[in-house]
């Protein structure tokens, strides 16, 4: 199902993606806020912890064949459908987002429902109308992960997954040097990431990027 801007707009639902297993984590608790902060300024969330759902994240037949969705991803592709803005917060894993995010990314972000070769080299994003956020934590300070990894999560689920399927803006903030955080500096960031939220209601409109984000 393609489902344009002229589609959704006007509506304020969004989708949040929570790629934490443990409910006690930061990410939980980022997650949360950021959920907070978009019902305070008028969205309705629906919010899904992936770890969760029951789904197999192992993309079996590649793109050459149907692989039949589990009640579970059907559930996040009708949320998705219904949204004008779409959310993911997730622990940095050698340099990439966990697992279970790109399961998710591997059985749900399919050709022909989330993007589509018209045989030029470019592909046409079907997702379009939607904005995004990304908020990851990471143990690599900022630079390390700029300089070493060529911010190579920036690249590859900004560009090349949200931004390839249509889906503009998408707003990144990136939570460094996780590990010498101390339990002040934590709820600074809880709060800083609940106000995001209210103002990504803004949002198809392009915001500025937030003060220490990767």
């Amino acid at each position: 199902m393609h489902v344009r801007m002229h589609d959704v707009v006007g509506m304020t639902h969004a989708t949040l993606l929570l790629g934490h297993a443990d409910p006690r984590s930061f990410n939980h608790a980022l997650a949360t806020a950021y959920a907070e902060g978009l019902r305070d300024a008028g969205f309705t969330v629906d919010f899904f912890s992936l770890a969760e759902l029951e789904f197999d994240p192992v993309l079996r037949v590649g793109h050459e064949h149907d692989q039949t969705l589990e009640p579970d991803l059907l559930r996040v592709k009708a949320s998705i459908e219904r949204a004008r803005h779409l959310a993911f917060v997730f622990p940095t894993y050698w340099a990439s987002p966990p697992a279970i995010v790109r399961g998710l990314v591997d059985r749900l972000f399919l050709p022909g429902w989330a993007f589509r070769y018209d045989g030029s080299a470019l592909p046409t994003g079907l997702l379009e109308g939607r904005s995004a956020r990304v908020i990851a934590t990471m143990d690599s300070p900022s630079w390390w992960y700029s300089l070493a990894y060529r911010r190579s999560l920036h690249a590859t689920m900004g560009g090349a997954t949200l931004r390839f399927c249509g889906i503009r803006p998408t707003r990144f903030t990136t939570v460094h040097a996780v590990r010498t955080l101390d339990a002040s500096a934590r709820e600074a960031w809880v709060a800083r990431v609940r106000g995001l939220g209210r103002a990504d209601v803004r949002l198809p409109k392009a915001l500025p990027s937030t003060a220490g984000a990767g």
